[in-house]
Formats: C-alpha cells, structure tokens, sequence
C-alpha cells in the first residue's frame, strides 16, 4: 500500500505523457507504410524544431541558416559511415555528426556572440548558399548533384533497412518504415526531456533573460557572449540529429532538399507552434511537414489543387501547403501570437475556470433545500456532477 501511494504522484505528474507515448508506440502495428513516413518527418521536423526554438525562440537570436546544420548532420553522416569515407560504425557516425554539427556551430558562435537581430540573420544566410555551393562542388564527399545513398544504421545487430534480415513483431512485418519509428521515437523523446531540463534550469533562465535584455542580463552575472554562443552550438547539434533521421528516412541525401526554403520552414514551424515552447515547436513541425505530404496524396481530392506533373500554371500541392500555412502565420501573429502553445494553455485555463452547470438558467435551490437532510445533499450533488460531465 505504501508503494501505491508513493507511485501516485508520479502517475499524476507523468500520466499525461504516458498516454501519448503508448499511443505512439502502438502505431507501427496498425499503419501503412504512407502514414509512418509522414510520421518519421514529422519527428525528424521537431527535432529540428525544437533546437531553432532554443535559439530563435528562448535566446532571442534569428537563424535563417538551420537548413546549413542539417545538411551537415546528414551528409556527417553518409560520409562517417558510408564509402568513399572512414567507413565507420553507423551508430559511431550518427554520434559523430551530431558532434560535427555542432562543432560547425562552434565555428560560426564568435559571430552569433558579437551580433544580433537582422544582421545575424543576415549572417546566418551566407551559411546556406555557402553550403549549398559546397554540397555541389565537393563531389568526392558529398557525390555532387546527385546526392548520395545513406547507409542504413545498425544497432546491436538490427538494421533499420529492409535489406536487414526479416522481422516479425505479434504477426506484423516490421520494414524499414517500422524500424525507424522507434529509432526517431527515442530521438525525439531524448531531444524533448533535454530541450525541457535546458529551459527549465539555470542556463534556460540565463538565455529568457539573455532574450529580454542584454544589459540586465550582464547586471545579473550572466556572460552575454558565452550564452549566445552556447545556444548557438546546442542549436546546431539538435539540427544535426534531424539531419541525419532525415537521412535515414530519405535513404538518399541531395543538395537541393538543405536550401533556403527548408530554413523558411523551420521558422514557419517555430512561430505557428509558439516560440519559446518545446510543445509548441512540436506541434508546428508537425503542421508544417505533414500539410504538403497529405496534399499530395488527396491533391485530385482537393478544388484548387492539381495533382502533381499536370502542368497548365495550376497550383501544385506544395505551393498551396505554402499558402496555406503562410496565411497561419498571419492568423497566428494578428490573433494568437504565443503561437498554438499558447492557445492551448489559455483553452486548459478558461475550462478550468468554467462554473459548474447546476440546471437550466433561472432555476434556483428549491425551498426545502436549506433544510434537506444528508442523503438529499449527496444526491444533489451526484446529479451536479454527472452534469458537469462532457463526452
């Protein structure tokens, strides 16, 4: 009995993400192939997300060069591991990319800890054409124009590929599709418990401060320069591991994907979902990646769309994803600009502030009410409570 009640408040505290997590776990078992690449993007997405959030939305700092970091995470990745390169364990290289990704955002923190606001976007900017000009000349790491296949990660003799040997789990087939759900479902669970321990300790406090004012930042003891540069280089290494799940997802890498759109993008992600907000870089990364995915499908469903390669100057379906989710931002900034984080938490807030629904309006306590005994008051009460109840 003492150990039920002392796992009751941990079930209450971590109850509400459990659910979800089971849910998520189960899904493999019930879904298509379709649906869990949609999923696999989507958290390849929030990862990515999440480290913009940290830096654009926390620190205060705009980057419009997220895409150059997971393009090094991706390609860290198919070089470490693959031939021509080192050749070397893929979980090894996974590590190994992270770390590069980071290192590259170690490269660039002198800057991103001596300028701020447009000009570091600016900054930022360079980085994308400079790496995407890199990506097409160095042929011999990168495979040119074309690109490069990713080799398949392996880890303690599984191989999330569906060259690996066959694979049955309670009757269904796990391919490569199956696999990597759980491989980006523990990316993504170890990015969200970091990204959250981050925000909610000393050095989250230090970057809201960092993001409010600079000076009374440095008043109260905190290194301006050296924060910035720090969010900038965790930034980077969360990039990165997006980078190299979008690999593997992809199963090819090539220069064109890792432009100056993709970095629109994770901009769009973390302003719909919220700045600031693990969640809500969460739910905008989602919103964001599986909008165009789910347009292509049902494009000869939808008025206004038109399938893709009919031609005829009629709106393709990513061009009007585009659309779509630039006119959430114009919604999101003039009604909601806490994003849809914050919409959220005020929706939570106004229902648990909502009274109790006692009868139909202008019916009041009946005059034996004040006088009714014990087992009247109970029942009274029961009925108020089955009405309160909302399916």
């Amino acid at each position: 009995m003492s150990d039920l009640r002392r796992l009751r408040p941990l079930l209450l505290k971590r109850g509400p993400l459990l659910l979800p997590a089971l849910l998520l776990c189960a899904l493999p078992f019930y879904l298509d192939a379709f649906w869990l690449r949609i999923g696999l993007f989507s958290m390849a997405a929030a990862i990515g997300a999440v480290g913009l959030g940290l830096l654009s939305g926390t620190a205060g700092q705009l980057s419009l060069g997220h895409a150059f970091f997971l393009a090094v995470g991706a390609y860290g990745y198919v070089w470490l591991a693959g031939e021509p390169g080192p050749g070397l364990p893929p979980a090894v290289a996974l590590v190994l990319a992270v770390l590069l990704a980071g290192a590259a955002g170690g490269l660039f923190s002198p800057v991103a800890g001596r300028v701020k606001g447009v000009y570091l976007g600016v900054a930022t900017l360079a980085l994308v054409f400079l790496g995407h000009h890199v990506l097409l000349t160095a042929d011999s790491v990168t495979g040119g124009f074309n690109g490069r296949s990713v080799p398949p990660l392996e880890l303690g003799g599984l191989t999330f590929a569906e060259t690996g040997p066959a694979l049955t789990v309670l009757g269904v087939p796990f391919g490569a599709e199956e696999r990597l759900w759980y491989l980006g479902l523990a990316l993504f669970a170890v990015t969200w418990f970091t990204a959250r321990g981050l925000l909610r300790g000393r050095p989250g406090r230090a970057l809201v401060a960092l993001r409010d004012s600079e000076t009374a930042a440095s008043v109260m003891g905190v290194h301006v320069a050296r924060y910035r540069s720090a969010a900038f280089v965790v930034s980077s290494m969360y990039a990165g591991l997006a980078g190299v799940l979008l690999a593997l997802s992809f199963r090819r890498v090539v220069p064109d994907y890792f432009s100056l759109a993709l970095s629109v993008d994770y901009l769009a992600m973390i302003v719909i979902g919220g700045l600031g907000s693990v969640a809500g870089a969460t739910a905008g990364a989602v919103f964001v990646t599986a909008l165009p995915l789910l347009m292509t499908r049902y494009a000869d469903q939808l008025p206004l769309v038109a399938t893709p390669g009919s031609g005829g100057g009629s709106i393709g379906p990513t061009e009007a994803s585009r659309y779509l989710y630039g006119a959430a931002i114009v919604v999101i900034l003039l009604y909601a600009p806490d994003g849809l984080h914050g919409l959220a938490r005020r929706t939570r807030a106004r229902l648990r502030r909502r009274p109790p629904v006692t009868g139909p309006p202008g019916t009041g306590p009946s005059p034996g009410a004040a006088h009714a005994g014990p087992a009247t008051t109970a029942t009274t009460a029961t009925t108020a409570r089955a009405k309160e109840h909302t399916p």
